[in-house]
């Protein structure tokens, strides 16, 4: 390995790995996923992980959304210290709704840089191109010790600005369907070709969840994917890597018996009670992907004109079926760990079978072909957290997703 040094990074020390350091993130993995799966037979080798290594679920960050959980996981901290609290947020100086994907959201640097600079290298493919600049925030390709490039974008990437020309040809896969099992395919087959050809000291795989918005646990289609990620975890695990397999979130059905979503359209209760857009519903689950979840989940923020009585509303939306949790941005900080400037003055969460939604003519729904399965709750917080080698987490009984890279470096250090 490049690095014989630990490294410190958020208030951190990540020792030095003797082997690659990998941090799997299977995007919405709940965990049902993977005992469907093993139960049928299909993940021989993460079975072997869970009976000899070492078997644990954790907690990702609240909310249970793509961007603040890789964030946390690059980061090694939830979402107060590194700034991303979703995948979208408003901006109350200007007064627009922007993506949270730009750099300068974030606030913190990530694990991946503070080994880069130690002179580590360091390899990152992500399946969306949403989170490539994020996750790469202080690599540099010009030295050869940095790759990082997403499977959606893979036709076009350049050694100056990913350290990989054409990753595509590179790997010999096409660039996937941005809404196909494909996506995360491509991620896992490009971390076997890194391993085997470029050796990285730490890397990261994080994949999309097509798969899991779509198809249940003991659906057909969702247990071929675990099948097809098992044949890639073997060939890593062959070559000696130290493998932490977590997620960013789970995955639960959020609709009604007759397949139609359960939804609580809370703008439109808003503008009932305080007027036409005097308040404005924030959906931080957001993003340029919403095919497969309308932009429906189980957190929403909400900013409330001035002289509104926010206890009353709070006490509203807490009536309301489904509404499990409606908190002070107060509140909010404390227990969810959340940057106070980039929430609203509530916050709202719903249960394992309800999502929120700002106003019903706001929500294109008509690209749902199946039932719709979301995220963003406390539900869909408890995720795997398997490791390839032993480890004493006896000691750590509040195990959140982001300790990924501790524990993956922590064991390649073994």
């Amino acid at each position: 390995m490049t690095i014989t040094t630990s490294v410190e990074a958020n208030g951190r020390v990540y020792p030095a790995p003797k082997v690659t350091a990998i941090a799997i993130c299977l995007d919405g993995c709940e965990p049902e996923y993977l005992d469907k799966a093993i139960a049928d037979g299909l993940m021989p080798t993460l079975k072997r992980m869970r009976d000899t290594g070492t078997d644990r679920l954790a907690h990702s960050v609240i909310p249970s959304f793509t961007n603040p959980n890789n964030l946390s996981i690059a980061t090694g901290r939830p979402p107060i210290v590194h700034g991303i609290c979703g995948n979208f947020l408003f901006d109350p100086d200007t007064g627009e709704e922007v993506m949270m994907n730009d750099v300068r959201f974030l606030r913190a640097p990530t694990v991946f840089s503070k080994f880069y600079d130690a002179g580590a290298k360091v390899a990152i493919v992500t399946a969306k191109d949403k989170l490539r600049a994020l996750l790469g925030a202080g690599l540099k390709f010009d030295e050869d010790r940095a790759r990082c490039f997403s499977a959606e974008k893979s036709d076009t990437s350049t050694a100056a600005e990913h350290g990989q020309d054409a990753a595509s040809t590179w790997l010999g896969m096409a660039q996937p369907e941005v809404y196909s099992a494909d996506l995360s395919e491509f991620v896992f087959a490009a971390g076997v070709k890194l391993m085997a050809e470029w050796q990285p000291d730490v890397m990261y795989l994080t994949t999309t969840d097509y798969v899991q918005h779509k198809y249940a646990p003991d659906d057909a289609d969702a247990k071929s994917f675990y099948k097809m990620f098992d044949k890639y975890l073997t060939e890593l695990d062959a070559m000696g890597a130290a493998i932490v397999v977590t997620a960013d979130h789970g995955m639960k059905p959020k609709h009604l018996a007759d397949g139609s979503p359960a939804v609580i359209y809370v703008q439109d209760l808003m503008d009932e009670w305080l007027g036409e857009a005097a308040a404005r519903v924030i959906l931080p689950i957001t993003d340029p992907y919403v095919v497969h979840h309308g932009a429906l989940g189980s957190f929403a923020t909400a900013y409330l004109p001035e002289g509104a009585d926010r206890n009353e509303i709070i006490g509203k939306l807490s009536l309301i079926d489904g509404m499990t949790d409606v908190l002070t941005k107060e509140r909010a900080i404390e227990i969810f760990e959340l940057p106070g400037d980039r929430i609203g003055d509530i916050v709202m969460v719903s249960g394992e079978n309800v999502c929120i939604g700002t106003s019903e003519h706001r929500h294109d729904l008509a690209a749902l072909k199946e039932p719709l399965r979301s995220h963003g709750g406390l539900t869909e917080q408890v995720v795997p957290f398997i490791v390839n080698r032993v480890i004493d987490l006896n000691s750590k009984p509040d195990l959140r997703n982001f300790d990924a890279f501790f524990y993956a470096t922590t064991a390649a250090a073994l």
